[in-house]
């Protein structure tokens, strides 16, 4: 097979390829219509147009095979050597999803490839008929837009299916729906002497029928799949290259188990399988080759990406396969750049991931005098996790010119386990406590260095770490309370100036809803770990991690008021957590264990995010936040006091006197302050 190599056009396109704007979106093109004349309902931006007409399709059924009775695909027509395109994840991901997919079938439309694989999780998934359809209608008007033909491979959240309480989900869940609109959930084709094979990853066990893509017993290929892999991998024996397809990469293991072990062999004996491609993890890897077999793993074209390090395989591309007699070569395209997808090993995304989650060892807290100067001299110690050199830069900043930094040294080079001390001279000058103050922070900078690219992980941002121990304002002669829209608005303390170690604890506060929604987040740190305290459907509930699991006490739906003040109370006394609402026990359950914690902040009117950031906020109004390292209450009821004092316990009050910049004191002797989010105010209480 010859043909002129796409490598330049490749290049050319990514070189050209900008930042994209993006919206949320809808596709709503027939595949059809002339790019011209579509609607642009996408969001999209950037060369609109399609400069030839759709390639031609083949129906010919003997390229076609699967033991399933769900219709052909339409195949791609035969020439020689040729490209294909394997998009990643869309599912779970932001808003503008679609819009992002939409990008990369424009982008893929300038290759004009032969074909475009999917590696699953398509929809959104884990519902009904009703709202899987419009999900799947979503995908596959984007995706028709390709000029190419695409086949899509089914993932967890194509096929698993979550209904209402009380009603059994069908046995293989949204299977059904799948091959009715997606096609078969395994099949091969073939095209141009190669031979393409779509696995289905999430059969289910065998027994019950449960899908999990994190037990290793619910991860084995049935035999009628694997029989089915067998007999094609004969039928393809005299193939140049055989590709494979599926959403797991099974030879991960953990929760997978070792069933892909055998799967391997198989793949290895056929003697001409070249690559294996998945996704699910939503980051990029490859691992191998093994026994002449590279397994690849995509990140995402849509789905939810946390962008940990960007140029180490976090983000949203896609992957350009050039096939040739004897080669194979491999690009990663995102927005405006190639990527060498073989650089990109598990090592160097483990390094990236380290740096990027990465927190400098600081020196204690300077001291905040009662006249607002802080003068002190602040000790960053950074370390480098990684296996290969990092650079290293820091500097320091505020948008208060009262502000003044020293910094030595400013950068550094470290070699793999190399640690560099930075001191930091710090001066404020003296200047009241008021709205007028801004924070001070430090700035860290590093930059990997690989073996053919340098890879820049985002700026780390760290606040300086101040005392405000001697800062005492007076209490106001009203009440005041922290004032809360229900949208974008919280408070919000850093984990580690918030110690509660493993054992008992008490959370509290008042508060004074306007609303209540459906999930709705008041005092919590819950990300499968930790504590919190919730006020969803108006019913009062306590949730704390303890002996591998939550333990949680909730009181009835509808049984909180609105326009009135609540008290509410989560205990754990070692044994037992109680929830109490004005004073009365609502509820207990009794576990013994250990519990476990995590490093995201609390968040005060909001639910915390996996990221450390806020969701399912309360709308109303908060106030005398009080956590302690003991359980406070004990029997059926007491009497809350409205305006609660510290003591050797206390480990954050937030009494709700007022802010100063950003932050809202805390009256604990740990003086860890809380900052505010999205600018709530402290407002005369209601």
């Amino acid at each position: 097979m010859t043909k002129p190599s796409v490598a330049f056009a490749i290049c050319a396109v990514a070189a050209a390829l900008g930042p994209i704007l993006l919206a949320p979106v809808r596709a709503q093109t027939p595949t059809t219509a002339p790019a011209e004349t579509r609607p642009d309902n996408i969001g999209h931006r950037r060369h609109l147009h399609a400069h030839n007409p759709p390639l031609p399709r083949s129906r010919e059924a003997a390229r076609f095979t699967t033991s399933r009775e769900a219709p052909a695909h339409p195949l791609p027509a035969e020439d020689n050597a040729f490209t294909f395109v394997v998009f990643g994840d869309r599912t779970t991901g932001p808003a503008n999803g679609l819009a992002v997919l939409a990008d990369a079938v424009r982008d893929t439309n300038l290759l004009e490839p032969d074909f475009v694989m999917t590696v699953g999780d398509l929809v959104q998934g884990y519902n009904t008929e009703p709202d899987w359809l419009a999900q799947m209608r979503e995908y596959k008007e984007v995706m028709d837009r390709l000029v190419c033909p695409w086949f899509p491979v089914a993932g967890n959240h194509d096929v698993y299916w979550r209904g209402p309480a009380g009603v059994e989900a069908p046995r293989g869940g949204n299977q059904v729906l799948f091959e009715r609109h997606f096609g078969p959930l395994w099949y091969a084709f073939r095209h141009k002497n190669c031979w393409f094979i779509a696995l289905y990853g999430d059969e289910g066990h065998p027994e019950t029928g449960e899908q999990a893509f994190n037990k290793p017993d619910c991860q084995k290929m049935s035999p009628a799949q694997f029989d089915w892999l067998r007999e094609t991998l004969h039928q393809a024996r005299d193939a140049d290259h055989v590709f494979v397809f599926l959403h797991h990469p099974r030879w991960l293991k953990g929760g997978y188990g070792d069933d892909w072990d055998r799967v391997h062999e198989l793949l290895r004996s056929a003697g001409n399988v070249t690559a294996v491609f998945a996704g699910h993890i939503h980051y990029m890897r490859s691992d191998g080759p093994r026994d002449g077999i590279e397994y690849v793993t995509l990140a995402t074209t849509g789905g939810t990406q946390e962008g940990i390090v960007p140029a180490a395989g976090y983000r949203h591309h896609f992957h350009v396969v050039t096939v040739r007699n004897g080669r194979v070569a491999l690009a990663c395209v995102p927005v405006g750049t190639l990527m060498d997808v073989r650089e990109i090993t598990g090592a160097l995304s483990e390094d990236c991931t380290r740096l990027a989650r990465l927190s400098p060892r600081l020196s204690e807290p300077l001291d905040v005098l009662e006249n607002g100067a802080v003068d002190g001299t602040l000790v960053v110690s950074v370390a480098n996790p990684a296996r290969r050199a990092v650079e290293v830069a820091l500097s320091a900043r505020s948008d208060e010119s009262r502000w003044a930094f020293t910094i030595a040294p400013r950068s550094r080079t470290l070699e793999p386990g190399q640690t560099q001390e930075f001191q930091i001279t710090v001066r404020r000058q003296a200047g009241a406590l008021d709205d007028t103050w801004r924070d001070a922070q430090l700035l860290l900078d590093m930059t990997y260095l690989g073996a053919g690219a340098r890879y820049p992980i985002p700026t780390r941002t760290f606040d300086v770490p101040l005392s405000f121990a001697r800062v005492r304002p007076p209490p106001p002669a009203r009440e005041h309370a922290l004032n809360l829209s229900g949208q974008d608005q919280c408070l919000q303390v850093r984990s580690d100036r918030l110690p509660v170690p493993n054992g008992p604890l008490t959370v509290e506060c008042w508060f004074n809803a306007r609303a209540y929604g459906e999930r709705v987040g008041l005092v919590t740190k819950t990300e499968s770990s930790d504590y919190g305290l919730f006020v969803s459907n108006a019913a009062p509930s306590f949730f704390i991690h303890v002996g591998g699991k939550y333990l949680s006490v909730g009181g009835e739906r509808g049984s909180l008021q609105t326009g009135v003040w609540h008290h509410i109370a989560g205990v754990y006394d070692g044994q037992e957590a109680r929830l109490y609402l004005d004073g009365k026990l609502v509820g207990s359950e009794q576990r013994r264990g250990n519990r476990k914690t995590n490093t995201l902040p609390l968040t005060i009117g909001a639910d915390v995010t996996r990221t450390g950031g806020a969701m399912s906020y309360f709308d109303g109004q908060i106030d005398a936040v009080r956590v302690s390292t003991r359980a406070r209450y004990e029997g059926r009821s007491f009497q809350p006091e409205r305006r609660p004092a510290a003591d050797e316990a206390t480990v954050l009050l937030l009494n709700m006197d007022g802010a100063f910049g950003p932050w809202v004191l805390d009256e604990s002797p740990r003086g860890a302050n809380a900052r505010l989010v999205g600018a709530p105010r402290i407002q005369p209480a209601e």
